[in-house]
């Protein structure tokens, strides 16, 4: 495996909550391959999570932000600048619905509880952006991740509002992604995952279930989160200088896929009538 991919890089994590999370696992890979960044995360989720615990093992500290707020996230970029300059590369692994949890299907939902879901899983993130650009807090061929899900182009049951909020998601990528990289030569991409046990994940009804089916589907079966953060180390790297504006789909091959024989088999027990 190559080493130091990220040496002498700095940067900026959201939303690592417990070890089941994606930004969690890219933090510790992250610092594997020398990087160093701060941790941010919301009060309730630091008060409830592990952050603090990551952040002694990374050796880095938090500042906590709620990433809705314009002035928080000014918090945390300054707070970033302060200790390393410009930085090179940021992580927004953030979502949350009150919709979904509190099981609110979609034709019903509550439009105070949507705004919300689209305030907190993708309009954040152009509030991130935004005010990265203001400050210039990110260096000429730096790199922005978001993490995504299929569902933003195909309709899953269950997944509800949430899909709306990631096809908001990687179209600010897009839209900023030509303003970042027109100017600064910026990065700006959005992780389709596979869908994965993190604390959000599994709040979506029928999840389990979603998993075995994706699994089957898959070629190469699910992506698991370690997974997610190697790739997107990857992005974070040099390797990937001229990658932008784009949505790159690390799912084992399901975005591709109809039907697999597994699935299908699957399928057909269903018909079968019981001995």
């Amino acid at each position: 495996m190559v080493c130091n991919l990220l040496q002498g890089k700095k940067g900026v994590i959201f939303g690592a909550l417990n070890e089941k999370s994606i930004a969690w696992k890219v933090a510790e890979k992250a610092f594997d391959q020398g990087a160093e960044f701060i941790l941010s995360n919301a009060p309730a989720a630091i008060r409830f999570g592990d952050t603090e615990k990551l952040a002694e093992a990374c050796k880095t500290f938090v500042i906590t932000a709620d990433a809705t707020d314009v002035a928080d996230l000014e918090k945390v970029f300054s707070g970033a600048m302060e200790r390393y300059g410009k930085i090179d590369f940021v992580l927004h692994s953030i979502g949350m619905s009150p919709n979904v949890r509190k099981g609110i299907p979609y034709d019903e939902i509550n439009y105070d509880f949507y705004q919300k879901t689209l305030d907190i899983s993708a309009l954040s993130f152009h509030k991130m952006l935004q005010v990265a650009r203001k400050l210039d807090a990110i260096n000429d061929w730096g790199s922005v991740i978001a993490l995504s899900y299929v569902a933003a182009q195909r309709t899953l049951y269950g997944y509800n509002d949430m899909a709306d909020a990631k096809a908001l998601i990687e179209s600010i990528a897009r839209s900023f992604g030509y303003i970042y990289g027109r100017d600064k030569k910026i990065r700006i991409n959005t992780i389709s995952q596979s869908p994965t046990y993190t604390t959000a994940g599994s709040g979506v009804k029928g999840f389990d279930s979603l998993v075995d089916f994706t699994e089957r589907m898959s070629p190469l079966g699910n992506a698991t989160a370690e997974e997610c953060a190697d790739y997107c180390i990857t992005l974070f790297s040099d390797l990937t200088r001229k990658v932008t504006m784009q949505n790159l789909y690390h799912d084992g091959g399901f975005s591709s896929m109809g039907m697999s024989a597994r699935a299908m088999h699957q399928y057909d027990k269903s018909f079968r009538p019981c001995d």
